[in-house]
């Protein structure tokens, strides 16, 4: 990382300005010195990401797959710890709260922008008490149903829940999430009556959809594919506007509603005021790992493209997710439960 020392202007523009500038300098020295020191160790002890949903669902897997090879690039351990409840709230908040030293991460989705519109009162501020590290990757969320269900396409649960309104359920892993908010949108495009049904984390909405007790699921790719390949699942559409590449025979949603588009996506942010020098070491590291040519196909296994935009970028994409979020929360009236 380079950093740019620029002129310091003094008021006189002489000699003495001059002067006076370069005596400022032992006192700029020593408040540089311990955040290029503490830089330059980074890291010295395994690193936490915290994920603010049961393990099992599709940003644990993201999480773990990402953990993974980071931590052999920075030479420490990954440890990936689950701290579901809140709507994502409480593991979000611990780490805005925790120290601001690199050591803990948080695997964000589109729940932390969507709560900015959901709830009036947050603990945390999302662009105030969390940095942007990286965007790890884009991924179209999958609508599955149980087998059983007569449906083979959009357009048919479109007509079933309307020939049945209120029947429906839908799961979603918690108010606020990518999973919640897909089926929200959807329901306020067709004007289908359905029941949510909101669980701690995917893992357990997944397992309530394979017994049958839920309808229907908008789940992450990395929980759908698996399922869907193995036929315990039926896929009806994903939310990207076009069909996802890795699994063309899966209709886009907007091919049977005209304008419906939801992707999800996975970052990393840190507590904010961790060191630009820290905040750049894992940066850095974390856009090689997601260059590997084996994570790279794994991530694609679990319908993932990954990304890598830095802090800049990733700030500025958190802005328009707030924004669009903000639109959809209110056209869908989506409340706390």
């Amino acid at each position: 990382m380079h950093i740019r020392l620029e002129a310091m202007a003094h008021p006189r523009g002489t000699a003495r300005g001059c002067r006076d500038a370069l005596l400022a300098l032992p006192f700029l020295a020593p408040s540089l010195a311990p955040s290029t020191a503490a830089a330059q160790a980074f890291p010295e002890r395994p690193i936490r990401i915290i994920v603010p949903y049961l393990a099992g669902g599709g940003v644990d897997a993201a999480a773990r797959l990402v953990g993974q090879r980071l931590g052999e690039l920075l030479g420490q351990p990954v440890l990936v710890d689950n701290r579901p409840g809140a709507a994502t709230n409480i593991g979000s908040e611990a780490v805005a709260r925790a120290k601001p030293d690199g050591y803990t991460l948080l695997l964000a989705n589109s729940s932390q922008v969507a709560n900015v519109s959901i709830y009036p009162k947050m603990p945390y501020d999302l662009m105030k008490d969390l940095s942007p590290v990286t965007l790890l990757g884009i991924t179209p969320i999958v609508l599955v149903v149980h087998p059983s269900l007569p449906v083979r396409s959009v357009k048919e649960l479109v007509a079933l829940a309307k020939a049945r309104p209120g029947e429906l359920t839908y799961a979603s892993a918690g108010i606020g999430s990518p999973t919640h908010v897909s089926p929200e949108l959807f329901r306020s495009m067709t004007g289908t009556d359905m029941v949510h049904v909101p669980y701690k984390g995917g893992s357990q909405a997944v397992t309530d959809l394979l017994g049958g007790r839920v309808t229907l699921y908008f789940a992450a790719t990395p929980t759908a594919f698996p399922l869907v390949r193995s036929g315990k699942l039926r896929a009806l559409g994903v939310t990207s506007p076009k069909r996802y590449p890795g699994a063309p025979d899966i209709p886009a949603i907007a091919e049977s509603i005209p304008g419906y588009e939801l992707v999800g996506w996975f970052a990393t942010l840190a507590p904010a005021r961790t060191p630009v020098e820290i905040v750049g070491t894992l940066h850095e590291a974390t856009a090689r790992a997601l260059k590997t040519p084996e994570l790279v196909k794994r991530l694609a296994e679990q319908g993932i493209e990954p990304s890598g935009a830095g802090p800049s970028e990733l700030a500025a994409f958190l802005r328009r997710e707030v924004a669009k979020y903000e639109q959809i929360v209110r056209a869908a009236n989506i409340r706390p439960e």
